[in-house]
């Protein structure tokens, strides 16, 4: 999947054109054991089985990555979550983010089908990681989403609750420090305030304390119809 970004750095920004063709999202991927099993137990008491292992990786089609300010879904059941995304060019690592969107109905059958089923949105601007892999913790990821006619928040946590990405790196790639060239990694996400539910509207942010600065993205959502 070809995506563009545009890295800002200290020296300026430039244009970034690269390939994905392996996409993961790291799941399970908290640093709060005891937060990660309570989480576990709710989804369970809704039918969605454990996982089989923490933090737990599921391979997406690349294909399913997108930079559109519009996506389409089957059925009213989906919704998004704001996730950094971690990918690899040219040797090097860059942050953006990345909505893992997902079928919540088709969750309780299947997690890996659910997020096979819905496109995942990330972001047209990115960091060099190495900028900010310093003060990793102190980044704040937040989304929006639009309930009657109101733009609320729906999540806001620091990065400080989540693995980091060599971390989730290292588990995926046996050991290794840095994803292959053409890699992308969803790297968790934080819990939805008044709980987990669609939107048609749907932004995400990563901000910077320190620098003052943010990556940003906004998508809506088009429901098509769940024909039996």
């Amino acid at each position: 999947m070809h995506i563009s970004f545009q890295v800002d750095t200290e020296q300026g920004s430039r244009q970034l054109e690269t390939d994905i063709h392996t996409l993961i999202v790291a799941g399970w991927a908290g640093r709060d054991h005891a937060a990660i099993e309570h989480h576990i137990e709710e989804l369970a008491a809704l039918g969605i089985s454990r996982p089989s292992a923490v933090p737990l990786y599921y391979r997406i089609a690349s294909n399913q990555l997108t930079q559109a300010s519009q996506v389409q879904v089957v059925g009213p059941d989906s919704s998004g979550e704001v996730e950094t995304f971690v990918f690899a060019a040219d040797g090097e690592l860059y942050v953006s983010i990345a909505s893992d969107h997902t079928d919540r109905k088709l969750e309780a059958h299947s997690v890996a089908l659910s997020k096979q089923a819905c496109v995942k949105p990330v972001a047209s601007s990115a960091w060099r990681l190495a900028d900010v892999a310093d003060y990793w913790d102190e980044l704040v990821i937040r989304s929006y989403i639009e309930e009657n006619g109101e733009q609320l928040l729906y999540q806001e946590g620091a990065l400080a609750s989540l693995r980091t990405p060599q971390d989730l790196i290292a588990g995926y790639a046996n050991g290794a420090a840095i994803l292959a060239d053409g890699s992308g990694m969803t790297c968790g996400t934080v819990a939805a305030i008044g709980g987990i539910r669609p939107s048609h509207s749907f932004t995400m942010e990563l901000f910077d304390p320190r620098r003052q600065r943010m990556l940003r993205h906004h998508y809506t959502v088009e429901v098509l119809p769940e024909v039996a």
